[in-house]
């Protein structure tokens, strides 16, 4: 059955940013060609994802197919071979842990395209491809004088993932920017567009996690408020710009500090197979933090604008004795106690297993979970 679509050739055109209301606006359908002959190319079948997660771990997959353009997703989910097939859509491949080969269809989103929209009185608008790389979208929308997201960078994955984990560091989360995505909803067939209420942001979390695969971004709209106020309030922001003798920083000098920050912190996946941060801060009410912090006057906690705490999670792994161990193969990063590796041919099963191992030893010490930011394949 053909599919029913709302512009399907243009994947980022030029115009004004829309006005943005509290729903979901729904593109309405239009009829799209089958053109199954020219995308065949972009179809492979039974392919090693070694290369496509962040973590590099042995997996592969039934078809993989790569969407450059909105007509080659409509075509994907069209064609006959991947009728009725389970479906992962992967961008950087930087937030999963794949345990197992994958009987469906891989997406590899590689749209691409950046786009200054214009401003109105109060912000500045960019657009981008859901394949854009993240980090080097936000060094171009500073290029663009377009400054607001430099405290997110170097965090590794697409522009079209970072929705869906409202991604976040150093006293910034991308909710705080965001104006709306363009997406499939592959419930009707139909693009729309999903403003930031629709979203429905949490910690690490979004519609995107709790409707996991109805959703397949194509596009996604920032909105940079003007003027422009630094975001400094972190002690290693503020820290790192004071040894440079910065005192009243730029934009381009706040994106250079905190990704010299993440480099000395953080393990490059090209070097050491990571997902970056593993688990997700917990956040605990205020008599719980009071009483951890009666049992332990060095636990590490942020302070949240509800009366809630948000507790360290690498803070409560390192005082379980973590920081450097391993099983297997897969261990616990040196210098971040936040961060699991791949010390060289894990395995998912071996990955998780560690995971589970660090959550038994925080709850039994803390009384605390821990919840993993990757999604478990």
């Amino acid at each position: 059955m053909a599919s029913k679509i709302l512009s399907p050739d243009i994947v980022i055109q030029p115009s004004r940013p829309r006005p943005i209301p509290d729903a979901v606006r729904d593109g309405g359908p239009t009829d799209h060609p089958r053109i199954f002959p020219d995308f065949m190319h972009q179809l492979q079948r039974d392919v090693s994802l070694r290369d496509f997660n962040t973590f590099g771990l042995p997996a592969s997959a039934r078809f993989v197919v790569t969407i450059d353009s909105e007509a080659a997703l409509l075509d994907a989910l069209a064609m006959p071979e991947l009728a009725g097939l389970p479906r992962l859509v992967l961008g950087g491949g930087s937030n999963v842990v794949l345990t197992r080969d994958f009987d469906g269809v891989v997406f590899r989103m590689a749209i691409r395209g950046r786009e200054r929209l214009a401003d109105d009185a109060h912000a500045r608008y960019v657009r981008g491809g859901a394949g854009e790389v993240w980090h080097d979208f936000v060094d171009w929308t500073l290029s663009q004088d377009c400054p607001g997201l430099e405290n997110l960078a170097l965090i590794p994955g697409t522009l079209g993932a970072a929705p869906i984990q409202n991604i976040g560091a150093y006293g910034l989360e991308l909710a705080e920017r965001f104006a709306e995505v363009r997406a499939l909803d592959t419930a009707t067939g139909a693009f729309v567009t999903l403003t930031r209420e629709a979203c429905a942001f949490g910690y690490r979390d979004s519609l995107f996690k709790r409707e996991p695969g109805r959703y397949l971004i194509v596009s996604v709209t920032l909105r940079l408020p003007q003027p422009w106020q630094p975001v400094t309030g972190y002690a290693d922001v503020s820290h790192t710009l004071a040894q440079a003798g910065i005192e009243q920083p730029n934009a381009r000098q706040i994106f250079e500090a905190v990704a010299d920050i993440r480099r000395r912190k953080l393990p490059d996946p090209a070097d050491l197979g990571n997902a970056g941060s593993f688990f997700k801060n917990p956040v605990v009410d205020a008599a719980t933090f009071a009483a951890l912090r009666e049992r332990f006057p060095q636990a590490v906690g942020y302070a949240q604008p509800d009366g809630a705490w948000k507790v360290a999670a690498g803070w409560l792994i390192d005082q379980c004795g973590w920081r450097g161990k391993s099983l297997g193969h897969a261990g616990v990063h040196e210098r971040q106690a936040l961060v699991l590796v791949n010390r060289g041919g894990a395995s998912g099963a071996e990955i998780v297993a560690l995971a589970h191992a660090i959550q038994a030893s925080v709850q039994e010490r803390f009384g605390i979970g821990l919840e993993p930011e990757p999604l478990m394949l």
